[in-house]
């Protein structure tokens, strides 16, 4: 049996997607979980960070990065400008797919939000999410979700493109959940699955990724407790 492929997407960039896909990989190991995390693309590089070692920092779990680029730009942006090849979707998907033969879950982080361009070819996570499906694949959708203001019609229009193409959508996390929320992040928080018909799986708090590996996957069952890892 195969696993199963969650894809992590965010309504924009600057969200908490990898902080949130960490916690996922966390919550899922502490489970008993055999977990492996891939980044098709990582952009802004040129300062020497990245999603996946932030990822492997608080986690410890298995990552795989594809592709690098130092210009904090969307992907096929950033390879136009550097002068370089980038993978297609379609042979991202052919790197995912032999992971779900020896992980219980493969999860898959996007790049910026869901219409972002990964390749120069135009393909989007939502084309790569169609290779996985076509390839047999037990694939959904997660969407990380900013806590103020617009946050509802972003996720609203991010969960709507999704099930548009067929893809079923798990539900939504909030990321970067502020210490002191204010009205407009507590009325957002029971909004949000009134005006998407999906449940708020979890709420990562602002600053998570500051936390030391102890403290970070002590804590990330709790901020997820509801989501069916």
């Amino acid at each position: 049996m195969t696993g199963r492929v969650v894809v992590v997407t965010g309504t924009s960039t600057g969200v908490g997607k990898t902080v949130v896909t960490a916690a996922l990989a966390a919550h899922a190991t502490a489970l008993g979980r055999s977990v492996a995390v891939v980044k098709p693309v990582q952009t802004g590089t040129d300062d020497g960070d990245s999603d996946a070692r932030e990822i492997h920092h608080l986690t410890g779990v298995e990552v795989h990065e594809h592709m690098t680029l130092a210009e904090p730009l969307a992907p096929d942006t950033a390879a136009r400008r550097a002068g370089v090849v980038v993978p297609t979707v379609a042979e991202h998907a052919d790197r995912i797919a032999p992971l779900t033969a020896s992980h219980d879950l493969v999860l898959v982080e996007g790049a910026g939000g869901l219409l972002v361009r990964l390749d120069t070819d135009g393909g989007t996570l939502l084309d790569l999410a169609d290779r996985l499906a076509g390839a047999g694949l037990d694939a959904s959708f997660l969407v990380v979700s900013a806590p103020g203001l617009g946050t509802l019609n972003h996720t609203e229009l991010t969960v709507d493109a999704v099930q548009r193409r067929g893809h079923p959508v798990q539900g939504i996390v909030v990321g970067s959940w502020p210490a002191e929320p204010g009205l407009a992040e507590r009325c957002n928080r029971d909004d949000l699955p009134r005006v998407t018909g999906l449940p708020v799986l979890g709420v990562v708090p602002a600053g998570a990724g500051g936390l030391d590996r102890a403290a970070f996957l002590a804590a990330a069952g709790g901020w997820l407790a509801a989501w069916p890892a």
